[in-house]
C-alpha cells in the first residue's frame, strides 16, 4: 500500500518542499530511506520505530521503501520525521489516506513520540505546499508566514485528530512588531567565515574622519 504527505526541508536558509512516500508490500522485513537523504534522515528508523511503538501503533513486519522526492534535492535534518510516521500509519490501513490530503507535516519525533522543535521554522512552513502541521511549541513562528498552521503536541495527537477523535490544540499567533533599526551584528551571522574575516580587516584599516 502507498500513501504519499507533504513536508520540506531547509537547505541554507531556504526552504524546499518535499513528498514523502511511503510503500509497504509483501517480501522480507526491511526499511529502506531514498532520494539523497543525509545521516540524519536515515536515522529516522529508529526514531520513528520507537516513537510508532511509544504512541501505540505498529512497525510494519513488510518490506518498507520511503522515498524522499524529488530526488535531486538534498534532504537535511530529523524534520521529515512526523512525515514518515503519518505516512507509515496510512500504509498500514490504520489511518484513511483522504485524511492526508491538503495536509504537510514537520517536526522531529522523539523516542515517546513527542514532537519536537525544528530550527528555521518560517522558511520551512513558508515551503509547504498544504496546511503545515507543526510542533505546538513552534506554531507561534510558522504562522508568521502561515497563519493557517496547526499546532501537534506528539505523534498520537495528530493521529487521532486526523481520524476524527479529537480536534487541533490551540496555538497562539505571535503579535507582528517592527523591530526598531539597529547597527548590523556579526554575531547573528552563522558561518562564512571568509566574508566575516574580510569585514573585520575593512573594520579594522577603516580611518575615521577628524
Amino acid at each position: 500500500m502507498l500513501a504519499t504527505v507533504g513536508s520540506a526541508t531547509l537547505l541554507g536558509v531556504r526552504g524546499h518542499p518535499v513528498r514523502v512516500e511511503v510503500h509497504t508490500s509483501d517480501g522480507l522485513p526491511g526499511y529502506t530511506v531514498v532520494g539523497l537523504p543525509d545521516t540524519s534522515c536515515r536515522e529516522s528508523r529508529d526514531r520513528v520505530r520507537s516513537a510508532l511503538l511509544s504512541s501505540g501503533f505498529h512497525w510494519p513486519d513488510r518490506r518498507t521503501t520511503v522515498n524522499l522526492a524529488p530526488s535531486g534535492v538534498r534532504k537535511v535534518g530529523a524534520g521529515l520525521d512526523l512525515a514518515i510516521a503519518v505516512a507509515l500509519v496510512a500504509a498500514q490501513g490504520d489511518l484513511p489516506l483522504d485524511a492526508l490530503a491538503g495536509l504537510s507535516f514537520l517536526g522531529e519525533l522523539g523516542l515517546d513520540g513527542s514532537l519536537r522543535p525544528l530550527v528555521g521554522m518560517v522558511p520551512l512552513a513558508a515551503a509547504c505546499g498544504g496546511i503545515p502541521v507543526v510542533p505546538a511549541p513552534v506554531v507561534a513562528e510558522a504562522r508568521l508566514c502561515r497563519p493557517d498552521a496547526l499546532p501537534g503536541r506528539s505523534l498520537r495527537d495528530v493521529v487521532e485528530v486526523l481520524r476524527g477523535e479529537s480536534g487541533w490544540p490551540s496555538g497562539d499567533t505571535p503579535e507582528l512588531r517592527v523591530a526598531p533599526r539597529s547597527a548590523a551584528d556579526l554575531q547573528e551571522v552563522r558561518g562564512q567565515g571568509v566574508a566575516r574575516m574580510a569585514l573585520e580587516v575593512a573594520a579594522a584599516g577603516a580611518i575615521t574622519p577628524s
